[in-house]
């Protein structure tokens, strides 16, 4: 098989949770463990920090990523989900892992995996943890998946845990309140490694203490300590934070939402110093400024198109679209035009109660099969204010909102990560750069 035969084959043999949504997930470490024992424990030969939380915890990995690389380390990076190619979602110094590894892991690998029936995360992550290995990377920043307690990635013993915030999504497999999703977020902690919390609510605070305290695990609230004094967008796009630490340090991932993550990463460098690693200033700053050509990270406020400005974020949940309708706010723009598009098992409704009732909206949908009709999304939108037009397919509505724009207004895409990846899968075709 050949890359693409064989990326055919681990989605139909392990399907995507973003194809398939809850069929695809398995619950509890079991598959993980018997993967992890198969290959050697490969996660025991490198250093780890491990991203917990329900939005952000993508920007907090690629930056940390960024800065180590900075720092002189080869540092692992594995997150989820990819947007254009599987191969983003593990990378060793911002280089997607080589295609040949991945047809030589299933080739090599498919006859001791195929009877444990794994999740396409469970063989995602063993394929991550191996890979690192074989790198020999030093440090590797791993994403959680979904959750935490359960999630396959949760076998690892990081230098530092970090868990950026709470909000509301997959409630079908974490709970319905709050205080149940951060329970199981807060299972990343253990015993005697430094914790660092983003965010926290009255709600889920008393959960992260709780839980601390069980496993004796130093934690660290960030928003306690205000080591971010205050921000400006400078004219570029870019933040310029005033830190503590770090006078005039340039952001260059520019949405609003970036202030929290930054906050957080401010109180989590310190605890990787106090564990030996050498972070020097220079190396903050450059990882700050330059975190999407070190790491390769798309799809976080980023600009694709100047006159209209064309803008698209990977935002889905009601707590990340909270932060982008607020950004959209702050636009200045002759009409706004929203191309958008949401996956079934979201809130709906809650998303679509924030969004601008003075904009042009465009519904569509994602290539993916939890996507919503785009019929039935716009019908939806309707009852709530939200008037537009229905398009097939992505590049068709985003082709439509460019036809209908004039150089002075704003085109944002968005809604689930899905629509960002269908826009970015097709820039050439729509003239972005």
């Amino acid at each position: 098989m050949n890359y693409q035969e064989t990326l055919m084959y681990l989605y139909s043999v392990a399907p995507l949770f973003q194809q398939i949504g809850s069929k695809a997930y398995k619950e509890g470490l079991e598959n993980t463990r018997t993967l992890d024992a198969h290959f050697g424990h490969p996660h025991q030969s490198f250093r780890t920090i491990h991203v917990a939380g329900t939005n952000g915890k993508g920007s907090c990995s690629h930056t940390l990523a960024a800065i180590l690389q900075e720092a002189g380390y080869k540092v692992g990076l594995y997150t989820s989900p990819h947007l254009v190619d599987f191969r983003e979602r593990i990378r060793v110094n911002g280089v997607p892992m080589p295609e040949e590894y991945v047809v030589n892991f299933v080739k090599e690998q498919q006859a001791f995996f195929e009877p444990l029936f794994p999740s396409f995360f469970e063989l995602t992550t063993a394929m991550a943890f191996l890979y690192f290995a074989d790198a020999k990377v030093d440090v590797a920043v791993i994403e959680v998946g979904l959750g935490g307690r359960l999630d396959c990635t949760n076998i690892i013993t990081p230098d530092v845990s970090i868990i950026t915030n709470i909000s509301f999504d997959h409630t079908q497999f974490l709970g319905d309140t709050l205080a149940k999703i951060a329970a199981e977020k807060a299972g990343i902690m253990k015993s005697a490694i430094p914790v660092v919390i983003g965010e926290t609510t009255e709600e889920t605070r008393p959960v992260f203490e709780a839980r601390a305290k069980e496993v004796d695990a130093p934690i660290v609230f960030a928003e306690d300590e205000h080591r971010l004094a205050g921000a400006e967008m400078s004219a570029k796009g870019f933040w310029n934070y005033q830190t503590t630490d770090y006078p005039d340090l340039e952001g260059e991932l520019g949405g609003l939402c970036q202030l929290k993550n930054t906050n957080t990463l401010l109180s989590v460098l310190p605890l990787l110093k106090a564990a030996g690693y050498r972070i020097t200033e220079e190396s903050v700053r450059k990882g700050f400024a330059q975190v999407c050509e070190l790491t390769g990270l798309m799809g976080r406020w980023q600009k694709l198109q100047e006159r209209p400005t064309l803008i698209c974020d990977t935002g889905h949940n009601v707590g990340g679209m909270t932060y982008i309708c607020e950004q959209l706010k702050r636009q200045t723009y002759h009409t706004l035009h929203i191309v958008m598009g949401m996956v079934n098992d979201k809130d709906i409704r809650g998303v679509l109660a924030l969004l601008p009732r003075e904009a042009t909206y465009y519904f569509t949908k994602a290539n993916v099969k939890r996507a919503l009709p785009e019929q039935e999304l716009s019908e939806l939108a309707g009852t709530m204010g939200l008037k537009g037009s229905c398009y097939p397919d992505v590049p068709t509505a985003v082709k439509a909102a460019q036809e209908k724009s004039l150089p002075e207004d704003f085109i944002f895409v968005g809604g689930s990560s899905f629509i960002v990846a269908d826009l970015l899968a097709n820039r050439d075709t729509l003239d972005l750069y």
